[in-house]
């Protein structure tokens, strides 16, 4: 139930800050999705977030689409600082949520231009539900011991680590989501039940859309008669001139 409550609470605290931040710099709505990740390279407990953000907003008094600007969102650092100061004191707040003495006083929130959202999603997704440790990762196994490799994030190379079989267990079964909680999230205009507003989004791209697609060529129809007997096409002969 705690750990249920933890990751509630960072899923939960990162979408405020975002939709805040947006309501206060544009006035409009965003969407964006959440996908929640438990570990790092090592395989240690490391819970963070991973967001896809769409580069434009929404005026719902307006009905208009704001295009945003693709290499900027919002300044990475004001979104550290309101994150964690909002995220310490939801977890105060919380009855069964208690702070370890040794926070960091500096967070970090990476916050970058990814290019387009298909390419991002794909591999946001492989990376997701590939499981904790691929078995193609793990080296050898004894009856004391298990070796597994992971790839460094400095450089790049890859690295072994070996631990006993209990705590390799350990290692990998507190990674296990409590049954029913919702890894991925969609906030916003992205979220389940906006598909009506999503529609209309998708209208207001149609001019744009139009101007782009090849223009065709214009089919010029011949000029032709009909017999006044049997209604079918004439074809022209002879023309002769009398003067």
């Amino acid at each position: 139930m705690r750990w249920e409550s933890v990751l509630n609470t960072l899923l939960n605290e990162a979408a405020s800050v975002l939709k805040d931040f947006a309501n206060r710099q544009h006035k409009r709505d965003i969407g964006f999705t959440a996908a929640l990740h438990t570990h790092n390279r090592r395989r240690n407990l490391h819970p963070h977030l991973h967001i896809i953000v769409p580069s434009g907003t929404y005026d719902p008094k307006k009905h208009q689409w704001h295009k945003g600007n693709s290499r900027y969102l919002f300044n990475e650092f004001a979104l550290a600082k309101v994150w964690r100061t909002r995220l310490l004191d939801s977890i105060r707040a919380h009855p069964n949520l208690r702070l370890p003495y040794d926070i960091p006083q500096k967070w970090v929130v990476d916050c970058r231009h990814i290019g387009y959202g298909l390419p991002a999603l794909k591999y946001l997704s492989r990376y997701l539900y590939r499981g904790v440790l691929a078995d193609k990762d793990i080296i050898k196994i004894t009856n004391s011991d298990v070796t597994f490799r992971y790839q460094n994030s400095q450089n790049q190379r890859w690295k072994q680590r070996t631990l006993p079989v209990l705590k390799f267990l350990w290692l990998i079964l507190q990674h296990v989501l409590p049954k029913g909680l919702q890894r991925v999230r969609d906030y916003g205009f992205l979220r389940g039940n906006a598909r009506t507003l999503r529609w209309k989004i998708q209208l207001l791209f149609i001019p744009n859309l139009a101007s782009s697609l090849p223009k065709s060529s214009i089919l010029r129809s011949k000029a032709f008669r009909l017999c006044p007997c049997c209604q079918h096409e004439m074809s022209c002969v002879r023309i002769s001139r009398t003067s």
